[in-house]
């Protein structure tokens, strides 16, 4: 199973989420074609309600924990509630660049 799939079934069984994206965002940065080593994820969940962004943040670093040990490098979490979620503009929220990580980045 991929990475991107264990990523998206933890998510929704853990969470029961209104709205999920599990991106994988890998062929942006400066790894082998086919990898799955950086993802971003948005969730909207009523398991956030009352949790500040922090808390939310160790509740999907502690699910994917066995993940972010092996092959998952980098992890975007965006974690909202209903009630955020429909309040904020809607559209992607995008990543930065990725600047090479050290593998030959220049200083900008």
């Amino acid at each position: 199973m991929s990475l991107e799939r264990k990523i998206t079934e933890k998510l929704a069984s853990a969470f029961g989420p209104s709205h999920l994206e599990v991106v994988n965002e890998s062929g942006s940065h400066n790894v082998p074609k086919g990898s799955e080593t950086h993802f971003k994820v948005v969730v909207v969940s009523p398991a956030f309600s009352g949790k500040g962004r922090i808390e939310r943040h160790r509740s999907v670093t502690g699910l994917l924990a066995d993940e972010l040990a092996g092959g998952l490098h980098a992890l975007s979490i965006h974690a909202f509630t209903a009630e955020e979620w429909s309040k904020r503009a809607q559209g992607t929220l995008a990543s930065p660049a990725c600047r090479g990580g050290g593998k030959g980045a220049r200083n900008a």
